[in-house]
This record gives structure tokens, sequence and C-alpha cells, in this order.
């Protein structure tokens, strides 16, 4: 009883005492003016085009010109003509998630698309762009955080709390990384964005990729990429602040969004349609402030919460590790993890480069022990690489160097155990036994 209270003061709390509302002026592509609102409304506020014999349509401010609001839309303007009521909304957004929403496939505006039937509303709201503990409040970063991955378990281990970045072009095997992650994590429960996903794919991901045990324990936030611009950003929001719910209540939260660059194309189209100036890459100012705002909201909660460990790809466009997205994250984040192109031609998946990767909370976390394994595998690997030209061509001859000939032993067994097939799970005891083996340091 005390539970349906709560969601019904929170719903009450929700209902406006009043309404406001102003007129479209001008429709120009997705941009809406409007007039005649005072100063009822700011950047981020709701406004709702009300056409006639036709459903809402939800949009945001944006920026305001010349005494006018302008408005992008989160769906379509069929029906949206001059003079048409925008009603202003006037509380910040907000979304009220449950924990019955585990198992649940939603989209940016928290509605249901899984065929589910509705979601129960939880009785605390959370603001969609909530601000994040104060630094002096949080937590330190919690103990390693098994992902059920060899080589991100042993060579990139990540605590829980941490945020990290998986960095890859297109078609090197992200997704069903981050899918693997989800699957297997030790975390109480898995919170994935598909921001501006290919809708035919969402499917595939749901049934294939995570299964019905990773969903069972998951909150996935859907957002495809035929949607607006608003409803792409949204759903990182979205999925921010049903991460940071369940961390309140204690639990240790794997929070994953494929991929920040769609977001912050968004946030591009959006600036660029309010007005801002372009600057680097076409990317207007507000798209890296918008960034930092993102991935800060993840990480260890206050005292007494449980923490958001955050793993976010970045579509490296052109492969280039330099743009301006991936240079960005790689300085908010706690570590990157880097997937190449040429590892996946050669057929080894998941193909993480482990020398360019690297996790900044690694060796406080490991023992000693395990710390010697990481260094003595990567200096095989090194030396490996550093000859691989020559190996390949023949022109090494064996009993040159002693360092080499280990190296050129001993290489094919460290990529054994860096393959991993998405159906297959491994331990973080595990994985350390086996490579302890592999580099001849078992026992």
């Amino acid at each position: 009883m005390d539970r349906l209270s709560e969601q019904a003061q929170a719903a009450l709390d929700l209902l406006p005492d009043r309404e406001v509302y102003g007129t479209v002026t001008k429709i120009l592509g997705l941009l809406i003016e409007i007039a005649g609102f005072g100063n009822t409304i700011s950047i981020g506020s709701i406004v709702h085009l009300c056409p006639e014999d036709r459903p809402r349509v939800p949009c945001e401010v944006v920026g305001f010109r010349d005494g006018h609001a302008l408005l992008m839309p989160f769906g379509t303007l069929e029906g949206i003509g001059l003079a048409c009521k925008a009603v202003i909304q006037n509380h910040a957004p907000v979304i009220t998630p449950d924990d019955s929403w585990l198992g649940r496939v939603i989209n940016a505006l928290a509605e249901p698309i899984d065929g589910k039937g509705p979601l129960r509303q939880g009785g605390h709201p959370i603001p969609l762009k909530n601000k994040p503990p104060s630094p002096h409040e949080r937590q330190r970063m919690g103990g390693q955080l098994n992902l059920g991955v060899r080589a991100v378990n042993s060579f990139l281990a990540t605590r829980r709390g941490q945020r990290m970045g998986i960095f890859s072009g297109s078609g090197v095997g992200k997704s069903v990384l981050l899918s693997m992650m989800a699957r297997y994590t030790a975390a109480d429960v898995s919170v994935i964005g598909l921001v501006g996903e290919r809708g035919r794919e969402v499917q595939e991901f749901l049934e294939d990729d995570l299964g019905p045990d990773g969903l069972a324990r998951s909150v996935v936030i859907v957002s495809t990429g035929d949607e607006p611009a608003l409803m792409r950003r949204q759903a990182a929001y979205v999925t921010l602040a049903v991460a940071e719910y369940f961390r309140n209540e204690g639990k240790q939260v794997l929070c994953l969004i494929d991929s920040v660059t769609r977001f912050a194309m968004a946030q591009r189209e959006i600036g660029l349609s309010a007005g801002e100036p372009p600057t680097s890459k076409g990317y207007p100012p507000t798209t890296f402030g918008e960034l930092s705002r993102l991935l800060e909201r993840a990480g260890p909660g206050r005292q007494g919460q449980g923490s958001i460990t955050g793993l976010f790809s970045v579509l490296v466009e052109g492969d280039d590790h330099n743009e301006p997205v991936s240079d960005a994250v790689r300085g908010i984040v706690d570590g990157h993890i880097v997937m190449e192109r040429s590892i996946a031609d050669r057929g080894r998946y998941p193909a993480i480069n482990v020398l360019k990767s690297i996790s900044r909370a690694m060796p406080s976390v490991l023992n000693e022990k395990q710390n010697a394994i990481i260094r003595r595998a990567k200096q095989i690997i090194s030396t490996y690489e550093d000859m691989a030209e020559l190996i390949r061509l023949g022109a090494y001859r064996k009993g040159t160097d002693p360092a080499v000939d280990e190296a050129i032993r001993i290489y094919p067994q460290i990529e054994t155990f860096l393959t991993q097939h998405k159906d297959e799970s491994t331990s973080i005891e595990e994985g350390f036994q086996q490579l302890a083996g592999i580099v001849g340091m078992g026992g």
C-alpha cells in the first residue's frame, strides 16, 4: 500500500496546476518558432504541439531568437501549421523507473516498445539531465568487476564504478563485445542504450547477442537511426537516468551505450539547427560539454549507494582514432579499449589490441602476481609484433635472439587466449590461471 501511495503521489506531483501555451509562428525544416509564452520557458523545456484531430507532438526548446522560442520535435510534424497551439510543460523532464522495468525494452520517451504492456511507474522521479554526485560525496571505485571476457578481465581489469571507452570502426565487433559483457557480467543490473542503432539489428541484438538470460536482468533503451535527433540524444539521457535509479537502490549497475558518437552527432544536428557555429569537424562547442555532462553521471554513488560502471562505445570515423569525438571521450573516461580492423580481418574476435588499450585503474586492483603476469604477456606480444614483418617474410633466422624465439613459440597461444566466442564466458580467476600457464608463470 505504501508503494502504491508513493506512485500515486509521484503521478500527482507531475500534473500541471495551470496550462501555459503559445502559438506556432514559423516552421523551417525541423525548427519551429513559437511566440506568446511569456517568461515561462527556458532551454530544455518541453512543449507539446497540439494539432487538431492528431496526437500531440512533444518538442524541446533548443534556443531563442528575436523574442521567439526555437523548438525541435521528438516526432514528425504532420498536421502542424501556423497558429497551432503549443502547450508548455511546467516541470523539468523526468522519468520514474521501477524494478519491474527489468527485462523491458523502451524508447527515448520511456515508453514500452516490446509489446509486453504498460510500464509500472516508480515513486522517485529521476531528472533526465541529472547532475552527477558532488566529487567529495562520491565513494571511491570498488574492486574488479567480472565482465566475462578474458581479454578485458586480464589485460584491462575494470573496477566497479569505472568508465571505459570502446573505440572501433564500423563492423569490427564492438556491439557483440558489449552484449557479451552485458550477458556475463557479475553486476546486479545492466542498462543498455542503443543510440542511433540500425532498426533491423535491434531484435537480433536482443535475441541472439543478449539472449533471454541477459535481457531478464537488463533494461534496454532503443532509439533507431531514422528517429529525430532529439530522440537519439534523449535515449542516452534516459539510459543514464535508469542506471542512476538502480544505483540509488544500492545496486551495482553496468551501463552500456552504443554509441556515444551517434549521441554527439545528434547534438551536432541540434546545435547547428539552433544556429551554433561549427568548430572542430562541424561539431559546435556544446557537443563536447554535453559529452562530459553525460559521461560524468556514471561512476560510484554516494555513501550507501551502489555504483555505475560505464562502458561507452565510440564509432571511430574513418578508423581515425584522433578524430574530435574519440579524442574528447578518451580524455573523459578512465581507460580505453581499442578494437582494430586488422585484427578482425585475421579472424580474432574480440578484435582488441591489448598494447594500445589501457585501464587507468588496473594496476591498483590487481595483486603483484597478476600484474607480473600481464607485464610478461605484454612483453611477449610486443616482442613478436616488433618482428612480425621479418617473421612473415622469413627473414628472421631462428636462434638470432632468444627473446624473439620465445615470442614466436608463445604468441600463438596468447592469440588463442584472446580469442573468445560470444557464447563463452571466463571468470577472472580462470583467465589468469590460463594466461599464467601460457607465459610460464603457473603455480
